[in-house]
């Protein structure tokens, strides 16, 4: 069997154990919640196989996971997994512990914190990766300072990935137009005495300007299309995975953004 034969096979194999995973950790969470983690496997094993090939059996930070099984895959594949959250969302106060039960099934330590205010308070060269998914665009305050302290934490050559939502993907530029496209409902904001939605969601030139000020080493900008793939639309779901590589080839056109880039090796 050739190298490359051997690589697919083991993609293949990563791929299917954490879809396996992913699906057991569904039934750990309220009744409520398990439509939502079941539409959103596919995204959450395409990161959690990222992040495993980075750093496998390393030590994980994730920054506002929240609720979401990432962190909880991670775990149960055998890494040392934290998570990082103000836990202050109204999911949270509707489901309580119940919410949290898949991550401390697979030992995943909790830490309530508000890491824009208070930092990650974490030992410096300790970490191997820094996640944070689907949270910088609810941040009400710039994380210079918090990003500068993601840089010390990591390891040399430890790994930084970041995934949002894009703010001017194919949907949006085709739906502005018509009116259409807000970020947030009007009930989310006034009708709630905290608001939670988004504040402002990054392009692909953030993500640039980002890795540049976190001096970033080898970063990468890529995209993919988790949007389309949980649409509540039968046609738009169907279609995604036909244009959905053609995309890739396009970030900004993308729904969803990421940048990955490590620690430089040498200070």
């Amino acid at each position: 069997m050739t190298a490359r034969a051997r690589s697919l096979r083991l993609g293949v194999a990563m791929a299917s154990s954490t879809s396996v995973v992913l699906e057991s950790l569904v039934d750990l969470y309220p009744h409520a919640l398990r439509p939502r983690l079941a539409a959103d496997v596919r995204r959450q094993r395409f990161q959690v196989d990222m992040v495993r090939a980075l750093a496998p059996g390393g030590r994980l930070v994730d920054i506002g996971g929240g609720v979401a099984s990432f962190a909880a895959a991670c775990a149960a594949l055998g890494m040392d997994a934290t998570v990082v959250d103000d836990f202050s969302d109204p999911i949270n106060a509707q489901h309580g512990a119940d919410a949290l039960k898949a991550h401390q099934r697979y030992g995943v330590s909790i830490v309530d914190r508000d890491v824009i205010d208070g930092g990650l308070g974490m030992a410096p060269g300790s970490v191997d990766v820094i996640t944070t998914f689907d949270s910088m665009e609810h941040w009400h305050h710039s994380p210079k300072r918090l990003f500068a302290e993601v840089m010390a934490v990591l390891r040399p050559g430890g790994w930084f990935l970041l995934g949002v939502p894009n703010a001017v993907n194919i949907r949006k530029r085709l739906t502005v137009p018509f009116g259409k496209g807000k970020w947030s409902q009007m009930v989310d904001w006034y009708e709630q005495p905290v608001f939670r939605g988004h504040v402002r969601e990054p392009d692909v030139e953030d993500l640039h300007y980002i890795a540049d000020d976190m001096a970033l080493e080898n970063p990468s900008v890529f995209g993919r299309n988790w949007l389309g793939y949980r649409s509540k639309n039968a046609v738009v779901r169907r279609l995604t995975p036909l244009i959905d590589g053609a995309l890739q080839h396009a970030p900004g056109l993308c729904s969803d953004i990421y940048l990955l880039g490590q620690r430089p090796h040498r200070a």
